[in-house]
This record gives structure tokens, sequence and C-alpha cells, in this order.
């Protein structure tokens, strides 16, 4: 085949998909790297954070598309997080789920009065908490009128 048959290479567009990140906020480092090896298997990229005052810094810093909160913090406790998170105009959209061992009804009330976008009690799986995420981000991408049709 002479070279004027073949085919010219065409250029390739070299867009980057941003690579989607999540914020795990959990005093426990057991509990962090349970999930971030999950979330980073799942595509995601994991972002670590022991206390409330790293949170409040990363989440302000690297802007992830969700928190993962931990509600029994050491010193400012997950609720007083949150609250700080919405009240900032450059982290007031990101969604945050409530992560807690403590399941009751008041807790839940006590998650959304503080802000939180979700709540899932522990014990969560891995593959739970990324599900519930995935969820939760494609009903958000959803317009406003096929949300309400649901």
């Amino acid at each position: 085949m002479s070279s004027s048959a073949r085919e010219k290479p065409r250029a390739r567009s070299l867009v980057r998909c941003r690579r989607r990140s999540a914020l795990l906020v959990d005093d426990s480092i057991d509990n962090r790297e349970m999930y971030a090896v999950y979330l980073e298997h799942s595509g995601w990229r994991a972002l670590e954070a022991s206390s409330g005052d790293e949170a409040i810094a990363l989440a302000t810093e690297q802007k992830p598309d969700v928190v993962v909160m931990d509600i029994e913090l050491p010193g400012r406790d997950g609720y007083e997080i949150t609250r700080v998170l919405k009240a900032r105009p450059e982290t007031r959209e990101i969604p945050v789920f409530a992560l807690s061992g403590h399941a009751a009804r008041r807790h839940r009330e006590c998650a959304r009065a503080a802000g939180c976008d979700a709540f899932l009690a522990k014990p969560c799986t891995p593959r739970e908490l990324v599900d519930a995420i995935e969820v939760f981000l494609a009903f958000r991408r959803m317009p406003p009128a096929s949300r309400n049709a649901r």
C-alpha cells in the first residue's frame, strides 16, 4: 500500500478529565485507609484528614467533589466542621456525607441541621459508601424537573 493510500494520522485531543476526589475525615486511620483504598480502586482520588482543622484546610485548598465526615472527632466534632464548611463561600457547595456509629433519628436530624447532605450509619462497607456517593452525585447532576419527578 502506498503512503498516499494510508490514512494520515489525526491529531488527538489531549483533554484530561479531572479525577473525582473525596475527602475522608476520620480520626481512625484504619477507617480512613479502608475507605481510601476502595475509593482509589473505584477511580476516585482519596484525600485524608484526621482532624476538623485539617479537613477545613484540605477542603478549602483541594475542593473535593464530596466530603465524608465522621461525626465523632476529637476537639470540634463533625457537626461543627460541617457548619464551618457550609458557611464558607469556597466550600459551601461541596456535599458532606455524615458517617456515624449513632444511627438514631436525632443524630440524622442533627447532621441535617448542621448542613450534611446525606447520612450513613456505621458500620458502612466501602462499597456502600461509594455507591451512596455515586447515586447522590448522579441525582445532583439531574435537571431539577427530573429530580422532582422521582
